[in-house]
This record gives C-alpha cells, sequence and structure tokens, in this order.
C-alpha cells in the first residue's frame, strides 16, 4: 500500500537553501498547504530527519529556532492538521510502541486528567511528547540524570 507521502509526492524543493528559519518555514507552509497526514507533516518537517533538524543540525541553533516564530507558526500547523484530522479515518504511518516506567501516582493522574478530557491516555500522552521543553526542563533532565543525550540503541 503506498503511503500518504507517496500519494501526494514530496513537497518540492525540502532542502532550503539559505538554512534559514524563513526558509525552512517556507518549506513546511508547502507541505501544510497539501493536508497531510499529521504524522507526515512531523515527520517530514520535524521528525528526526526532517527539514528542521537538516537545517539546523547543531543544538543550539536548534534551540534559537525553537524560540522563533517560525517555529511556533510550524507548531500551529502540525496542531491544526492534528484537529482536523483527529476524527478522520487516514492510512497511518506504522506505528512503535514504548513503554514507559512511571509512579502509580503518575499514571492515576494522567489517568484522571484523560477522563476529564474524554480522550484516551496514548492521546493525552502523544500530545504531551509533542509540547516542546524550554531550556531548563532540558537542562534539569540532564543533570538529574548525570548523563549526556542518550542514543537509541
Amino acid at each position: 500500500m503506498a503511503t500518504k507521502t507517496a500519494e501526494m509526492g514530496t513537497p518540492p524543493d525540502t532542502t532550503p537553501a539559505g538554512h534559514g528559519a524563513a526558509a525552512v518555514l517556507a518549506v513546511a507552509e508547502r507541505l501544510y498547504a497539501m493536508k497531510p497526514d499529521w504524522v507526515v507533516f512531523f515527520r517530514e518537517v520535524l521528525g528526526v530527519d526532517g527539514i528542521v533538524r537538516r537545517a539546523f543540525p547543531k543544538p543550539k541553533a536548534l534551540t534559537r529556532f525553537e524560540c522563533s516564530p517560525e517555529y511556533a507558526r510550524i507548531r500551529e500547523m502540525l496542531d491544526d492538521l492534528r484537529t482536523q484530522q483527529r476524527d478522520q479515518a487516514v492510512g497511518r504511518e506504522s506505528q512503535r510502541v514504548i513503554t514507559v516506567r512511571m509512579p502509580r501516582s503518575l499514571h492515576e493522574s494522567l489517568k484522571a486528567e484523560a477522563g476529564k478530557m474524554r480522550i484516551s491516555i496514548n492521546t493525552l500522552c502523544i500530545s504531551k511528547l509533542l509540547k516542546m521543553l524550554d531550556d531548563s526542563d532540558i537542562g534539569d533532565l540532564v543533570v538529574r540524570n548525570g548523563a549526556g543525550p542518550m542514543t537509541p540503541k
């Protein structure tokens, strides 16, 4: 079965010439105009091999970009696609499963929050995972764990 990206084609000129925030936003806007599945938009723009990571490969440059109005607009586009497609049946990217260990009290808190919002815990957790951590949050994580960034095995 063909993927949504293959059906729609990739956006033209997916590598911005200037590697600047405006060029990255222009690519994201072209893809957004094609109304892709939110997963496709995330993968192509914000994913590990997406245009943002290719344009800003250094952590400091990526952090600066994540504080820009262009990045805020990209997040708005992502949120809009997620909202539009929440109830639509569309072809999905294959999914992966992770196991997250947490205290029972945190699980109960997430369960209660999801219940109040009338959404699944999975949907709530994905939404929370997509929210941006600020620099102080990331610094706290690194200091608490006593290690630098971890790489997948």
